[in-house]
């Protein structure tokens, strides 16, 4: 059967012209809960890592350099013009300037080698309400590429190695929803109740972090690159990536080959700035220099 919301393209798309494209229709989008969204499913077959890229990906980032498996949160990198295509367009309701990344579920079913073939799919899975504005859901899904298989991407019998599930605020005047401000209540009660994890380090993060990330990701929002481009969006700096700062935790606390990685991120991190990374029993966070909670996050087995 054809998936008619397949669309499968020959080359990683142009992050430059897709930023350009979002930031000029961004003013003209007007975000609510209930907006469409597209239903476009973009697959990219036949990729293969840039190993200079990724060197200087795991330097940004904390992570060991020369091992021939990828960090675990990598593929989100290699996923990410696909996403900002879909991001970018008319048909996707909130704007790309200032959306705000909220949170990220990442299951990795075995380590991926830096020198493998891979074929990624991405998708806009819903659009939803959320106390400060709305938010949208992007999942990337990373497949062992078939050399055999000449079409049919993600077709029967490939193997999904990794996938991701992304939520992306953008912030608005919104009315609070009875069980959005209930969930949000339990889960502070149950962060509360919970005992603070150890703390294993104190980070200095210089005010060029959210630049450098930009440059070996894409992900130049200007919201992450100087103070007064953070500025024009509500903030009173520039802020650091969600991805750098759950792949800067996740490359001192260690992941298995096989696990599900969990980080949401509660508060902004400014920059420059200083945080404290705990961890203990699985668990990590971001914790500021005035004691509030920026990133909290888990690393757990991969149950079959």
């Amino acid at each position: 059967m054809v998936d008619r919301h397949l669309t499968v393209l020959t080359g990683s798309p142009s992050l430059a012209p897709l930023l350009a494209r979002g930031a000029l229709l961004s003013p003209f989008k007007r975000p609510r809960p209930d907006a469409g969204f597209p239903r476009t499913r973009l697959a990219l077959p036949g990729l293969r890592v840039d190993l200079a890229r990724l060197a200087a990906y795991e330097r940004v980032c904390g992570f060991p350099t020369g091992d021939d498996a990828l960090p675990p949160t990598y593929p989100h990198v290699l996923g990410f013009p696909l996403a900002m295509r879909l991001m970018s367009g008319r048909d996707f309701p909130l704007p790309l300037l200032g959306l705000v990344h909220t949170s990220v579920e990442i299951t990795q079913r075995r380590a991926m080698t830096a020198t493998g073939e891979y074929r990624i799919t991405v998708y806009v899975d819903e659009v939803v309400p959320h106390r400060r504005g709305t938010e949208a859901a992007v999942v990337t899904e990373v497949r062992v590429a078939d050399v055999g298989r000449t079409g049919g991407v993600g077709a029967a019998g490939d193997e999904v190695v990794w996938e991701s599930r992304s939520t992306y605020l953008a912030r608005h005047r919104t009315d609070v929803l009875p069980e959005s401000t209930a969930s949000v209540a339990a889960v502070t009660s149950i962060a509360e109740q919970r005992a603070p994890l150890p703390t294993i380090a104190e980070w200095q993060l210089a005010g060029d972090v959210g630049r450098r990330y930009g440059a070996v990701s894409g992900d130049r929002n200007p919201i992450h690159l100087y103070p007064l481009t953070a500025r024009l969006f509500g903030f009173r700096g520039a802020i650091a990536h969600g991805m750098w700062t759950v792949a800067r935790c996740l490359a001192a606390h260690g992941t298995p080959a096989a696990a599900v990685m969990r980080a949401d991120f509660r508060a902004p991190v400014p920059l420059p700035g200083t945080v404290t990374y705990a961890a203990g029993d699985g668990l990590f966070e971001l914790r500021g220099a005035d004691g509030r909670t920026h990133v909290t996050g888990g690393v757990y087995p991969l149950v079959s």
